[in-house]
């Protein structure tokens, strides 16, 4: 008798551990793998024009690109996002021949950031690079722009052929901020070609 109350009280004992095991991991949806984000991104020049993206899907993507790394979290990139039909056209015409590429992207952001922030302590340049640190931080920024918006199943492409004076027009921009990229957000119409990458001994030395 003594046997089988023990042999009971094991197994209740062991059920009561596995379901609190069950209840300690949560089911939680799960996105792509971070590798397969990286091999898939590639910069689009033809878009489906067919779908479109809403402005809470740009809200949460770019609330992801706030938690990019900045100099001492000073934060210097902004976004502006061209998302009716008026700003769309006019941003189309201020990236020269890349409008033909883009032209079926829903979304097109215009990417700035403010000057002598990064790089900078009480005023002063920290060091030779001065401002290039606040282009640095919206390199980081545009990293992670590009990344997410992959892993939410939307295609981009940085440009860097664009007009300044127009855009900061289009979107009255301040004059302290420094107009760097237009990224295109959309979806693509075929997959592209996956390019060559140089050696990595080419461009990596270790000492």
């Amino acid at each position: 008798m003594k046997k089988i109350l023990f042999f009971c009280a094991v197994v209740m004992l062991l059920g009561l551990t596995a379901c609190n095991k069950q209840q300690s991991v949560p089911e939680t949806p799960q996105g792509p793998a971070f590798d397969e984000v990286l091999m898939t991104r590639r910069s689009i020049r033809s878009y489906d024009a067919t779908k479109t993206i809403s402005k809470e899907e740009v809200r949460q993507l770019l609330a992801a690109v706030q938690e990019a790394p900045s100099w001492a979290n000073q934060q210097p990139t902004k976004y502006y996002v061209a998302i009716s039909d008026e700003k769309l056209e006019a941003v189309q015409n201020a990236i020269y021949g890349n409008k033909d590429r883009v032209e079926g992207a829903p979304v097109l952001i215009v990417s700035t950031y403010e000057r002598g922030k990064s790089g900078f302590f009480r005023g002063q340049p920290t060091n030779e690079i001065g401002d290039g640190w606040g282009a640095y931080d919206n390199g980081l920024s545009n990293c992670y722009l590009v990344l997410k918006a992959r892993a939410m199943g939307f295609d981009t492409l940085i440009m860097g052929m664009r007009d300044g004076d127009a855009l900061r027009s289009i979107f009255n921009i301040p004059a302290e901020e420094t107009v760097m990229a237009v990224i295109s957000l959309g979806y693509r119409d075929q997959e592209p070609n996956q390019p060559e990458h140089r050696p990595l001994d080419e461009v990596v030395k270790f000492f």
